[in-house]
Protein backbone atom coordinates (compact mmCIF):
# COMPACT_ATOMS: atom_id res chain seq x y z
CA UNK A 1 0.00 0.00 0.00
CA UNK A 2 1.78 3.58 -1.12
CA UNK A 3 1.88 6.00 1.42
CA UNK A 4 2.66 9.86 0.79
CA UNK A 5 3.80 12.87 2.79
CA UNK A 6 3.25 16.82 2.71
CA UNK A 7 6.37 17.89 2.82
CA UNK A 8 8.35 21.04 3.02
CA UNK A 9 12.26 20.51 2.67
CA UNK A 10 13.05 24.04 4.76
CA UNK A 11 11.30 22.44 7.67
CA UNK A 12 13.81 20.56 10.10
CA UNK A 13 11.24 18.30 11.10
CA UNK A 14 9.57 17.76 7.63
CA UNK A 15 12.98 16.66 6.70
CA UNK A 16 13.80 14.48 9.83
CA UNK A 17 10.35 12.66 9.24
CA UNK A 18 10.44 11.81 5.43
CA UNK A 19 14.29 10.73 6.99
CA UNK A 20 13.23 8.83 9.14
CA UNK A 21 10.72 6.65 6.74
CA UNK A 22 12.98 6.14 4.37
CA UNK A 23 15.65 4.53 6.92
CA UNK A 24 12.73 2.22 7.59
CA UNK A 25 12.22 1.23 4.26
CA UNK A 26 9.74 3.61 3.40
CA UNK A 27 9.32 5.82 0.01
CA UNK A 28 6.33 8.09 0.34
CA UNK A 29 5.06 9.92 -2.70
CA UNK A 30 6.55 13.33 -1.79
CA UNK A 31 4.14 15.74 -1.80
CA UNK A 32 5.64 19.58 -1.65
CA UNK A 33 2.60 21.43 -0.36
CA UNK A 34 3.69 24.95 -0.88
CA UNK A 35 4.33 24.32 -4.62
CA UNK A 36 1.49 21.77 -4.85
CA UNK A 37 -0.94 22.97 -2.78
CA UNK A 38 -4.01 20.28 -1.23
CA UNK A 39 -7.69 21.30 -2.51
CA UNK A 40 -10.13 22.09 0.00
CA UNK A 41 -11.60 18.58 -0.56
CA UNK A 42 -7.87 17.04 0.38
CA UNK A 43 -7.93 19.19 3.22
CA UNK A 44 -10.73 17.97 4.26
CA UNK A 45 -10.17 14.65 3.97
CA UNK A 46 -6.95 15.02 5.56
CA UNK A 47 -8.98 16.50 8.91
CA UNK A 48 -10.88 13.22 8.79
CA UNK A 49 -8.05 11.00 8.96
CA UNK A 50 -6.23 12.98 11.38
CA UNK A 51 -9.46 12.54 13.82
CA UNK A 52 -9.70 16.45 14.18
CA UNK A 53 -12.82 18.59 14.48
CA UNK A 54 -11.87 21.44 13.15
CA UNK A 55 -9.39 22.95 10.75
CA UNK A 56 -7.48 25.10 13.40
CA UNK A 57 -5.75 21.95 14.59
CA UNK A 58 -4.44 21.90 11.41
CA UNK A 59 -3.39 25.68 11.15
CA UNK A 60 0.29 26.97 12.18
CA UNK A 61 -1.61 29.52 14.42
CA UNK A 62 1.89 31.14 15.04
CA UNK A 63 2.40 32.28 11.65
CA UNK A 64 2.42 35.92 10.77
CA UNK A 65 -0.37 35.49 7.55
CA UNK A 66 -2.58 33.96 10.72
CA UNK A 67 -2.27 36.87 12.32
CA UNK A 68 -3.02 39.27 9.52
CA UNK A 69 -6.13 37.59 8.28
CA UNK A 70 -7.32 37.80 11.15
CA UNK A 71 -8.25 33.92 11.59
CA UNK A 72 -7.87 34.03 15.01
CA UNK A 73 -11.84 35.13 14.87
CA UNK A 74 -12.82 32.79 12.42
CA UNK A 75 -15.67 30.40 13.22
CA UNK A 76 -16.28 29.37 9.70
CA UNK A 77 -14.27 26.01 8.74
CA UNK A 78 -14.64 26.77 4.94
CA UNK A 79 -13.28 29.76 5.39
CA UNK A 80 -10.18 28.34 7.57
CA UNK A 81 -10.19 25.37 5.31
CA UNK A 82 -10.25 28.30 2.01
CA UNK A 83 -7.37 30.28 3.89
CA UNK A 84 -5.04 27.17 3.67
CA UNK A 85 -5.71 26.64 0.41
CA UNK A 86 -5.15 29.87 -0.23
CA UNK A 87 -2.01 30.45 2.05
CA UNK A 88 -0.60 26.67 2.41
CA UNK A 89 2.35 27.73 4.70
CA UNK A 90 -0.77 27.65 7.10
CA UNK A 91 -0.75 23.98 7.32
CA UNK A 92 1.12 22.05 9.97
CA UNK A 93 3.25 19.93 8.35
CA UNK A 94 4.69 17.22 8.06
CA UNK A 95 1.78 15.56 7.29
CA UNK A 96 2.13 11.46 6.71
CA UNK A 97 -0.92 9.39 4.55
CA UNK A 98 -1.45 5.32 4.48
CA UNK A 99 -4.38 3.41 4.13
CA UNK A 100 -6.80 6.01 5.01
CA UNK A 101 -4.86 6.79 7.96
CA UNK A 102 -2.62 9.83 8.99
CA UNK A 103 0.14 11.63 11.67
CA UNK A 104 1.57 14.52 11.74
CA UNK A 105 5.21 14.42 11.90
CA UNK A 106 5.33 16.17 15.38
CA UNK A 107 7.24 14.09 16.55
CA UNK A 108 8.65 12.76 13.18
CA UNK A 109 8.60 9.14 15.25
CA UNK A 110 4.69 9.63 15.37
CA UNK A 111 4.36 8.74 11.92
CA UNK A 112 5.75 5.44 12.54
CA UNK A 113 2.51 4.24 13.86
CA UNK A 114 0.77 4.43 10.36
CA UNK A 115 2.90 1.46 8.71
Amino acid sequence: MSSKIYHNPRCSKSRQTLALLQENGHNPQIITYLDNTPTADEISAILKMLGMTSARELMRTGESIYKELGLKHVDDEKKLIAAMVENPKLIERPIVIKGGRAAIGRPPESVLDLF
